[in-house]
């Protein structure tokens, strides 16, 4: 049964069509360009961070560049228990835990594993029903390049999904740890842009590196920024992954 795909707003800035929309009732956005004669362009898959949601300022700066710079298509769904979606009581207890984690100064890794786990088991079918929806639009179709971005818990929702979606053309991952990843890693051939914090107190250097050793692209570039886990630089997170995406997506 192909995927139900619902518009719910249409508006327009200067340059860019922004449709929200639910797919099978998970709620999402479509960043496009505005051009009544866009033709077909390459689409990009965006999963956003944990405590974040579709439209959070990251998402839409970084669809605003891909969109504006390249003519990309974008989108991204909430994840769930974020944005619009509600929680349950087992993200309620994990949330607790982590914060309980944090205070007690312990490290936030055994759960944060954990939960971005269990959420990549509901994420990653809902990102493959997302594409099959994408594709049915005449703007987007079936055959055109497609990329994925997604750092922290958009990384372990990523990972899982591009590993068993062979649609996807390139990928751009980054700060998170091997546990419940390499498995899926090793199964990734496509191209890949990953990134880490070099003095990261939350993941250990080595296991960014691990993480990145399992990737099995032929074609990786590892992106090391000194500082710690919050100095992601923003140049990064938007520049360096829209130079990435146009290369793979458009070459």
């Amino acid at each position: 049964m192909s995927p139900s795909l619902l518009f719910t707003t249409d508006s327009t800035s200067p340059g860019i069509r922004e449709r929200e929309f639910t797919v099978d009732g998970v709620p999402g956005v479509l960043w496009s360009p505005a051009s009544e004669d866009a033709h077909r362009a390459p689409l990009v898959l965006m999963a956003h961070g944990g405590g974040r949601h579709r439209k959070h300022q990251s998402m839409a700066g970084r669809a605003s560049r891909l969109v504006a710079d390249q003519g990309f298509h974008v989108a991204v769904l909430d994840l769930p228990a974020h944005g619009d979606r509600p929680r349950s009581a087992h993200d309620e207890a994990e949330i607790a835990e982590m914060h309980r984690a944090r205070q007690a100064g312990e490290s936030v890794a055994p759960v944060a594993i954990r939960w971005n786990a269990h959420l990549a088991e509901i994420a990653a079918p809902e990102y493959r029903a997302l594409l099959d929806a994408l594709q049915a639009l005449p703007e987007i179709g079936p055959d055109g390049p497609v990329g994925f971005v997604g750092l922290a818990l958009g990384t372990a929702i990523g990972i899982p999904y591009v590993a068993s979606d062979p649609r996807i053309t390139a990928a751009v991952f980054g700060l998170h740890w091997p546990d419940e990843l390499a498995a899926h890693a090793r199964r990734i051939t496509v191209p890949v842009q990953y990134a880490m914090q070099w003095d990261d107190e939350v993941i250990p250097r080595e296991a960014s590196l691990a993480l990145f050793d399992a990737f099995a692209s032929p074609a990786k570039t590892l992106h090391a920024n000194a500082g710690r886990h919050m100095a992601y630089p923003r140049f990064e997170e938007a520049d360096s992954a829209a130079r990435f995406l146009a290369r793979h997506l458009t070459h």
